[in-house]
């Protein structure tokens, strides 16, 4: 078979046929009296074990090993070619993924791309104050798509800049809020407790919604954090959670606060008592825990508040009873609203 006929039935071209020759990959059988190259069957049968071969990403001198060194075994070049492969992958999908935000910030100039080019690349910087600059170049002057910012504040390990980067997001509302509350099943705690703490700054009912739905997370954290944003936007749900963060003593004071808001507002305050009070009752609960339920009841208006803490007051931890007196001292002074003077 000559080489024309070869490059038809093969798809390889006469010129790559040529060139495999000129590697020693495929040899002709022969010559014609007219000097044109010869294809046996097995030259073809060669030809498509080669083809084979690179359609798996091996280069041609990759090829020439696996057809010809009788002590070449492919695993430890298939386990690279693996490698490699994921690698590339990965490089491509993080273009891709750069690709789709440039066009999702809708430039209108090259100078356009450039600007949120360069911005994204700063988001990923190593320099912290890079970064930062970015975030609130971001907040500010260049359009970036919400997933390249989500994406910056989950995995922020700095303060300053996560705050930088939230504050950015803020504006993005309910499409912020949805993509933040996917990075609550991170398999990473610190990514959970980013993505609450961010979703708490977004304004809006839908946030408002995921929150609540994060009551009901198992990581404590999430739940601490979730049920802190509830409390200053007025959701009784939080209650119960701020009231175990009272128990727990993990941001006992900020919990307390929010309780206080909520009794003054827009949740009975005898709910909110009973919710303290319910937790003094169970008998079961060690001494410094009780103390922080006592000095939780002391911003709560009402006269449920006093009589609880009337009863503490003879309370026989005298730590509490000491609380409950001195806050009852001070409730003896207060307004028509209930509320210690401060």
């Amino acid at each position: 078979m000559l080489i024309g006929e070869v490059a038809r039935r093969s798809g390889v071209s006469a010129r790559m046929l040529r060139h495999y020759e000129t590697l020693g990959l495929v040899r002709p059988t022969g010559r014609t009296g007219s000097d044109y190259r010869e294809y046996s069957a097995e030259n073809i049968r060669r030809i498509f074990h080669i083809e084979s071969l690179r359609s798996l990403g091996l280069s041609l001198r990759e090829v020439g090993r696996a057809l010809d060194d009788p002590d070449f075994t492919p695993a430890g070049l298939v386990d690279d070619l693996v490698r490699r492969t994921r690698e590339r992958i990965a490089a491509e999908t993080e273009l891709l993924t750069r690709l789709c935000r440039i066009d999702a910030a809708e430039p209108a100039a090259w100078e356009d791309v450039l600007q949120v080019t360069a911005l994204l690349q700063a988001l990923g910087s190593k320099n912290p104050k890079a970064r930062q600059r970015a975030a609130l170049a971001a907040a500010e002057e260049v359009p970036v798509p919400v997933e390249a910012l989500v994406e910056a504040v989950l995995r922020e390990p700095e303060p300053n800049v996560a705050g930088a980067l939230r504050w950015a997001l803020a504006p993005s509302g309910g499409e912020a809020a949805v993509l933040l509350a996917q990075g609550l099943g991170a398999a990473e705690a610190e990514v959970r407790v980013r993505a609450v703490r961010s979703l708490a700054e977004i304004p809006g009912d839908t946030a408002t919604a995921l929150l609540q739905d994060a009551l009901g997370h198992p990581d404590g954290a999430v739940r601490g954090y979730a049920a802190l944003a509830l409390g200053t936007r007025g959701v009784a749900d939080a209650v119960p959670a701020l009231v175990d963060l009272v128990v727990e003593g993990r941001g006992d004071v900020d919990a307390a606060d929010a309780l206080s808001a909520l009794a003054g507002g827009p949740v009975p305050a005898e709910r909110v008592t009973a919710a303290l009070v319910g937790h003094l009752a169970t008998g079961t609960l060690e001494a410094p825990a009780r103390r922080r339920l006592t000095q939780a009841l002391a911003d709560i208006p009402g006269p449920a508040a006093t009589r609880a803490l009337e009863e503490l007051a003879e309370d026989e931890d005298r730590a509490v009873a000491l609380t409950a007196t001195a806050v009852l001292g001070l409730r003896a002074g207060e307004g028509t609203d209930g509320r210690r003077a401060r």
